[in-house]
């Protein structure tokens, strides 16, 4: 009953600072289109119409960067960087971690899918505590805890990856960071689960799992657990 209560008071805290956030990153696109409206009233209609369409789709971009720069200034001043450990569901630990998500949720939802596999993703997982290296391409938006995710140069995450450095198990939050060396290819649809390690160069196949705490040597290509790593020749 305890548990089910803070979840629920959790949750409606969650949806009022969303709202707060998300209100705030579109102030600035709803003054550029009014900006643009004021400027335009000696239009004809149609030509007046077509500007705000373009002043529209503008300003969503505007929105979309205002709102990283937002989501990443508070994950900086309210300290959501994750740490290893195990947590009970009711901590310190495991409110930081819901947090640390919910802050991410609203640009995943509303924005990431327009800045997949430009400078903009990275950057913005940096913003959420990630530590990420030069020239890494993301092509996916399940990168799901980014203070405890490592990507080294010219890495690149494959459309619909999906890194997860938590678990849920016995009723406990395990978190484990996941790194992920240089040169790395992590294909399509594969899944990177807590703890796991993967070496220089290697290639994780499209769709392979990497089970927990798995380590994979450099210069391999991991295809699953039923068949394990193999070298190139």
């Amino acid at each position: 009953m305890f548990l089910a209560t803070g979840m629920l008071l959790g949750t409606l805290m969650l949806g009022a600072l969303d709202i707060v956030i998300l209100g705030s990153a579109l102030f600035p696109a709803a003054l550029w289109c009014h900006a643009v409206w004021v400027s335009t009233s000696h239009f004809v209609a149609w030509q007046r119409i077509l500007v705000m369409c373009f002043a529209g789709v503008a300003g969503y971009f505007l929105y979309g960067v205002t709102l990283m720069a937002i989501v990443g200034a508070l994950r900086t001043a309210l300290r959501l960087n994750l740490r290893e450990g195990t947590y009970a569901l009711v901590s310190i630990g495991a409110i930081k971690w819901a947090l640390a998500t919910g802050l991410k949720a609203p640009v995943s939802v509303t924005f990431m899918n327009f800045i997949l596999m430009t400078p903009l993703a990275p950057l913005f997982y940096r913003l959420m505590g990630a530590k990420i290296g030069r020239n890494v391409h993301i092509n996916s938006k399940s990168c799901a805890d980014p203070s405890l995710l490592e990507i080294g140069d010219r890495s690149v995450i494959g459309g619909h990856a999906t890194i997860i450095g938590h678990a849920f198990e016995k009723g406990r939050l395990t978190l484990k960071r996941v790194m992920i060396g240089r040169d790395v290819v992590v294909g399509l649809n594969a899944v990177l689960l807590p703890g796991v390690e993967v070496g220089d160069g290697a290639t994780i196949a499209a769709g392979a799992i990497v089970p927990k705490d798995t380590v994979v040597a450099p210069g391999s290509n991991y295809l699953g657990p039923a068949h394990g790593n193999w070298h190139r020749t």
